[in-house]
Formats: structure tokens, C-alpha cells, sequence
């Protein structure tokens, strides 16, 4: 899932960056966009974390182990469309002012969608696990 959706995001990128064509970097005050956008790029990188950390700090170490994947795939799957809610929202800014601000921040998001990739050392590192349970997902 992660992949599709870093995948989408990039292609969506791109796509409007083929249909506009042009920058601007004029910062005249206003144009609302380069306010919101910054902000929401903002809540949603540190909202991820915390929600994140939040959520996975509520697994319980006595829980069956395939719970504790479901609940940290919700976790991570939250993390994600917060990360990517304020990247849409930046692309939506690029494509109606054609400043370049929103765009780059589209892209540093896109890059920390990126490694986000759930991984073996993630798990180990953010879900609560005993000594066989660590074991038992290195060796898948």
C-alpha cells in the first residue's frame, strides 16, 4: 500500500507540474494559499508523528501478535494520509497560483512519504514485542 500511494502521489505530481508548465515565486501577501499550505504541510508532518507514536504506544506487549501488526498497519495507514492530505492540498495551491512555494513543499513530503516505508526495524523499534516475537519477524 505504501508503495501505490507514494507512487500515486509522485504521478499526480507530475502530471500537474506537466499542466502548468511554469513557476512563479512572486510572495505579494496575498494569495491565501502560500499561508495555508506551509501550515497544513506543518500539522501534517507533525501530526503523523504523533498520532503515530500515540497509537503505537497503545498496543499492549500481552497481545496476540497478529494483533499487534493490525494495529500498527492502522497506525501507520493514519500516518500516511496524514502526510499525504497536505501534499494534495499543496498541489491543488500549485495548480491554481502556479507559485513554486507549494510545490516544493509537495515535494519534501513526497520524499518523507518515502521512507516511511514500513520496514522490519520499524516494527521492532515502535511495537512493544517479546524476545520470540522479535525473532520471529527477522526471520521473514
Amino acid at each position: 500500500m505504501h508503495l501505490f500511494l507514494v507512487a500515486g502521489l509522485g504521478i499526480f505530481t507530475v502530471w500537474i507540474v506537466l499542466q502548468i508548465n511554469s513557476f512563479n515565486t512572486s510572495t505579494n501577501g496575498q494569495d491565501i494559499f502560500l499561508f495555508i499550505v506551509p501550515v497544513l504541510a506543518l500539522l501534517g508532518y507533525f501530526g503523523s508523528q504523533w498520532v503515530f507514536k500515540k497509537m503505537t504506544l497503545n498496543i499492549q506487549l500481552n497481545e496476540q501478535l497478529a494483533d499487534k501488526l493490525k494495529k500498527y498497519q492502522s497506525a501507520l495507514h493514519i500516518k500516511y494520509a496524514l502526510i499525504e492530505v497536505p501534499a494534495f492540498a499543496g498541489l491543488y495551491a500549485y495548480y491554481k497560483t502556479g507559485n513554486a512555494l507549494p510545490l516544493v513543499i509537495v515535494i519534501c513530503l513526497l520524499a518523507y512519504l518515502f521512507v516511511q516505508r514500513p520496514n522490519k526495524e520499524s516494527i521492532i523499534k515502535n511495537v512493544p514485542l517479546t524476545a520470540n516475537e522479535k525473532s520471529e519477524i527477522q526471520k521473514t
